[in-house]
Order: structure tokens, then C-alpha cells, then sequence
């Protein structure tokens, strides 16, 4: 990817929406399934329910790592201390990352607040599994990837780069690809976790997510961002193999504040689905914001 080719505004990128636009975790293929039929693990069919249980925390803790280091650049310019990503392995580097010029009171002390509840995420996360059961964070990539995301959503234009920390409307774009999926991800895992307090914890998180998620939505659709969204939505779904997210723009037009079935239900996301999303293409191993694939025990 060049670089030194001058990223796009967001005003560009919203310009062009309104005119009609935008593991296996390092487990191979016998990796983790997760969703609503449940956790199947077909290399080790008689694993305790417990090491499911702390396979799904470490999952999360996974997905934890890479939105805590993604708000606590864009509100303090720097990554997660090191006392909250290291582990048995040596935490992996953050490639990218930057404070966001905030201009709205508003934006930056939401922000603010989605940082202090991410760290806090991953500081529970990894008290609860303890220290000889989290993983270390792996190496994330903040840059090239929503780069990478932006062209296949048809945000920009190949040789041309987007940078989620330039401006706000450019960071709620980056944080609307993360919370719809961290949604469905708690959401696709909670029928598989075997311990009823992490049951409840897990519950517990899935809700502060869906605030999360519901918030940037509404910001984004007060900034006039929906043929963006409906973009980005549509890469996902399509990542994911299934008709499983929805933008901020219903098809007469209206703001959508949340993306549900018929019943008005959440999504749930098996993990090879997140995966596919995350990697940034089906059935990989590696990829996107993790480059060398997720970190598991």
C-alpha cells in the first residue's frame, strides 16, 4: 500500500456517499465454533467445559485488545499500557494509531467514555481467567487495515488511503466497524459458556457493547454518514456468508438504529464469521487488524 499517497478526508468520503455511493485463532481448521448451536471443538471433543469457557474469554479478550487500543489512541495517543496486554508470550506490537482532533464536545467525552469501558473490558477479562489462562495481546494493526476495508467497502479508491484517526467523522466510521461486530460476537458465544458468572459477565459486556454500538450509529447518522454505513454493512454480511447486519439508512430513507432480524432480534455471529470479518476474508487464518492471526492458549 503507498503510504505516502494523502489519505481521504471524510468529507470526501461522505461526498461521494451522498451521491449515490460506500482462528482460526492460530487452532487450524479444527479452530472454534461459536453461535447458537453452540461450541464445537472436533480435535478435542472431550475438552472440560471450562477450557470451552476460557477458549470464549480468551475470544473476546482477542476482540477486547483491539478496540481498547483502538479508543485509547484516538483519546490519549497512545496504546494499552503493557501491564494490560502482556501474558505467557510476549504482547505483540500496534502498527498505526493516533488522538483524533476532536471538535465536538459531545464526540470526545463519548469517546471517552468507550475507552474507560474497553480497558475496563479487558482488565475483567483478564482478572477473571487469571494470569496463567489470558493471552498476551497479539500484534494489531490500526493502518493498513482499515485502509484495506475502506477500498473493498467502496469507500475510496485503490492507491488511496483512509485514516480513521484524521478527523471525528473519519474515527465514528472506524468505530462502527468494530461495535456491530463485537455485538454479534458476545451475542453468537453466550449460549456456549458453561459458568454462569461468566454467562452473566459475558451478558453484562454484550449490553455495554450494544450502548456503545447504538451511540456511534446515531452520531453518525446525525453527520449524514448512512450511505457509508450501509457499505460498510453490506462487506460485513458478505464476509460473514449470511444476511447478518444492517446501516444506519433503512431503504425509504430513515435512520436505523440498530441492525435485527424480523423479530427484532440481535444477530448472533458464529466465530468463524467474526474471524472472516476481522481477517478480512473468508476461511483465513491471519489477516487484517491481526497480521499474524489472534492469540490463543
Amino acid at each position: 500500500m503507498n503510504t505516502s499517497i494523502k489519505a481521504e478526508s471524510a468529507a470526501d468520503i461522505l461526498d461521494k456517499s451522498r451521491r449515490g455511493l460506500f482462528r482460526n485463532m492460530g487452532l487450524g481448521a479444527a479452530g472454534l465454533a461459536v453461535g447458537a448451536a453452540g461450541l464445537s471443538l472436533t480435535a478435542t471433543p472431550a475438552r472440560a467445559s471450562t477450557d470451552i469457557d476460557v477458549d470464549i474469554l480468551n475470544f473476546a479478550l482477542n476482540l477486547e485488545y483491539l478496540e481498547g487500543n483502538f479508543y485509547s489512541f484516538a483519546t490519549t495517543g497512545k496504546a494499552l499500557p503493557k501491564d494490560l496486554t502482556d501474558g505467557s508470550e510476549p504482547e505483540g506490537e500496534v502498527v498505526g494509531g493516533s488522538m483524533v482532533p476532536f471538535k465536538t464536545t459531545t464526540i470526545q467525552q463519548y469517546a471517552d467514555n468507550i475507552h474507560a469501558d474497553e480497558r475496563n473490558h479487558v482488565k475483567f477479562l483478564r482478572a477473571a481467567l487469571g494470569k496463567n489462562n489470558y493471552v498476551a495481546q497479539p500484534k494489531v494493526d490500526l493502518q493498513n487495515s482499515f485502509t484495506t476495508l475502506a477500498v473493498a467497502a467502496g469507500l475510496i479508491q485503490q492507491g488511496q488511503t483512509f485514516n480513521p484517526f484524521a478527523d471525528e467523522t473519519s474515527f465514528l466510521l472506524g468505530a462502527y466497524i468494530f461495535e456491530d461486530v463485537g455485538v454479534t460476537a458476545y451475542l453468537g458465544a453466550l449460549s456456549s459458556i458453561t459458568n454462569g458468572a461468566y454467562l452473566t459477565a459475558a451478558g453484562g459486556i454484550l449490553a455495554i457493547e450494544a450502548y456503545h454500538a447504538g451511540t456511534i450509529r446515531e452520531l453518525l447518522g446525525t453527520a449524514g454518514a448512512g450511505m457509508a454505513t450501509d457499505q460498510i454493512s453490506a462487506l460485513r454480511a458478505k464476509l460473514a456468508g449470511a444476511n447478518d447486519d444492517e446501516g444506519i439508512l433503512r431503504p425509504n430513507g430513515d435512520l436505523n438504529i440498530a441492525p435485527d432480524d424480523k423479530n427484532s432480534l440481535a444477530f448472533p455471529r458464529t466465530t468463524r464469521q467474526v474471524l472472516n470479518i476481522v481477517y478480512g476474508a473468508q476461511n483465513a487464518t491471519t489477516g487484517l487488524f491481526y497480521p499474524n492471526g489472534m492469540r490463543s492458549l
